[in-house]
């Protein structure tokens, strides 16, 4: 056996499961493990953030990019604490994150010493997987084992290291048992199952195809099924790139991040097949639409609204399934009228992005993300309406990856997704997208950026207002209190903090902008680079509740909504206008 610290056995640990970089900031309680990744460092990076929470929410975003265990680590005491954020978004999305938190040495624990806190209560919500170590000897163990969880419950695990601990010599050479990073159990669907939704889409007059994340890995089935019965195609928000983005089957999302075509198939339609996902807005849907649900997994059968059918399937396994049906269905009209639908739906969207009259449209900087970014691009997506101008005009239709704070919804994820991605993916181009007030959270580590030379593009929308909750306060008709922001040159900031920066607040200027972008990545540049991007205070477009319809509202809701948006009968006209003048 070899002799080695318990920390440098705990990064051996981490090299065997592929872990190549690990966030955090050293500190008293943590000093040994650290020392053990210092020894480590030929194959383990110890990135240094500039806030444990921004190491945590990146690590989330590493697993989600790339399925792999994302691991960060903070001190005893305040360090452990700030870790949460990310941790309780890895579990809200269901990926495998691992913490390594510090305690003060096992001498002093119990003693009201400095920072010494009973840590494992605080993450027995947040972590499927948590335990204290109690000799230097379980601490490669606990470490393994922790690791195993994480991937076989898709959720956190923490792991709680005396400090004196990690710096005990201990002989360790490895484990034989192979590291193992997923389950690969198939759940395969029942031939009378398949029989039975064949039989109902047979008979559908306007099905929809929506698909959530469980289909990932089945893009070329989802557009086979789509294109051999006619169904339109709706997905999550997090799910945006399951169905090519480009793809005319495609409507986009249903909800406050969708679209309008995407909320009238939704509304209009008499059988809804739910594959892959347990989308919680289901349950908003017409009770008048049949509801088929597939799922991998029992619980979520039924979970979030009663399906009339339910299929245990892999969802790929189930379009497979599918596919191998002796029939197809002719496009109906119900296909043709929201495919007109959504391509006046992208007009609109384009209109709106070519205005800058009275002043720059955020449409129009997703515009000249989407002209200027690469067909593997990675996207890291902060909360707010600037993920409702993202996920409805970026393209995700060729070998493009995002990450997004989907179920937490935890501003300032933008900026650590970035971070993530590039460093999973240092390859790629890498573009993160965030509000100013999301920005503002963590702007800080755009410091870790320039140390280690990662060339992210970062694009701050301020608008110098909270949009999304101004959203909310104008439907309820409450005053706006508490959203306004104080503007900054975040370019300059950007600037004096070793990165490069551009203030944009015209198309032209936008436009001059994306070109000289484009000049420093082809010429090696390794600085990441700040657009910020002076936008106008305009409220998007609220696609969870779309009145245009004057048979199912009435004129005055119609009216009004018409009105509130600035969207004329003409350029974008009610699904039900489309359908009368396919079927006359």
């Amino acid at each position: 056996m070899t002799k080695m610290t318990a920390g440098q056995a705990l990064a051996k640990v981490l090299v065997d499961w592929d872990v190549d970089h690990i966030y955090g900031i050293t500190a008293d309680s943590i000093n040994n493990t650290v020392d053990g990744f210092y020894k480590e460092k030929a194959k383990l990076n110890y990135i240094q953030v500039r806030h444990e929470e921004t190491g945590a929410l990146a690590a989330a975003a590493d697993a989600k990019l790339t399925g792999k265990v994302g691991v960060s680590f903070g001190s005893a005491g305040p360090g452990a604490v700030h870790l949460l954020n990310g941790l309780y978004d890895a579990k809200m999305d269901h990926v495998p994150v691992l913490a390594i938190v510090g305690q003060s040495a096992t001498g002093v624990m119990n003693t009201n010493f400095f920072q010494e806190m009973n840590q494992d209560p605080i993450f027995v919500d947040v972590a499927a997987f948590h335990k204290q170590v109690v000799s230097a000897d379980q601490i490669p163990y606990v470490v393994d084992e922790a690791i195993r969880s994480a991937y076989a419950t898709k959720s956190v695990s923490v792991v709680i290291v005396p400090d004196d601990l990690s710096g005990q010599e201990i002989e360790f050479n490895g484990f034989k048992t192979k590291p193992l990073k997923a389950i690969t159990t198939q759940v395969v669907p029942k031939q009378e199952d398949i029989e039975t939704v064949l039989s109902a889409l047979k008979e559908a007059k306007n099905p929809i195809l929506w698909v959530g994340k469980g289909a990932y890995g089945a893009r070329k089935e989802v557009v086979a099924v789509s294109e051999k019965f006619g169904l339109p195609v709706l997905s999550t928000a997090p799910a945006t790139g399951v169905m090519p983005t480009s793809h005319k089957n495609f409507m986009g999302s249903w909800g406050r991040l969708g679209t309008k075509p995407a909320f009238e198939a939704g509304l209009t339609s008499d059988l809804v097949l739910f594959v892959g996902t347990n989308f919680p807005f289901a349950r908003y849907l017409p009770e008048t639409a049949k509801f088929i649900q597939v799922n991998n997994n029992l619980a979520d059968l039924g979970k979030q609204r009663d399906a009339e059918i339910t299929v245990l399937s892999d969802a790929k396994l189930f379009l497979e399934e599918l596919l191998k049906a002796d029939f197809s269905v002719e496009k109906r009209a119900f296909l043709k009228a929201l495919q007109i639908n959504k391509q006046n739906w992208d007009n609109w969207l384009d209109e709106l992005a070519s205005d800058d009259k009275r002043g720059l449209s955020a449409e129009g900087v997703m515009r000249a993300i989407k002209e200027s970014s690469s067909d593997n691009a990675v996207f890291g997506l902060d909360v707010g309406n600037n993920t409702e101008w993202a996920i409805r005009q970026l393209p995700f239709d060729k070998q493009q990856k995002f990450s997004m704070s989907a179920w937490y919804g935890t501003m300032g994820f933008g900026l650590p997704a970035g971070l993530a991605g590039k460093l999973s993916y240092p390859e790629r181009e890498v573009w993160t997208i965030s509000g100013d007030g999301g920005y503002a959270m963590v702007m800080p580590d755009l410091l870790t950026e320039v140390k280690y030379n990662l060339p992210v593009i970062n694009v701050v929308l301020e608008n110098k207002a909270f949009g999304f909750i101004q959203h909310e306060k104008l439907m309820a008709q409450q005053a706006l209190y508490g959203i306004d922001l104080l503007g900054a040159d975040w370019a300059h900031m950007a600037k004096d903090m070793g990165a490069i920066g551009f203030t944009v607040s015209s198309l032209a200027e936008l436009n001059d902008t994306m070109k000289k972008i484009s000049e420093l990545q082809v010429s090696g540049n390794k600085k990441p680079i700040v657009i910020d991007a002076k936008i106008k205070n305009v409220d998007p477009i609220d696609t969870s509740f779309v009145t245009v319809d004057e048979n199912i509202f009435g004129k005055d809701m119609v009216e009004t909504y018409r009105k509130q948006y600035d969207i004329s009968e003409e350029a974008q006209p009610a699904l039900s206008s489309i359908l009368e003048q396919i079927e006359n």
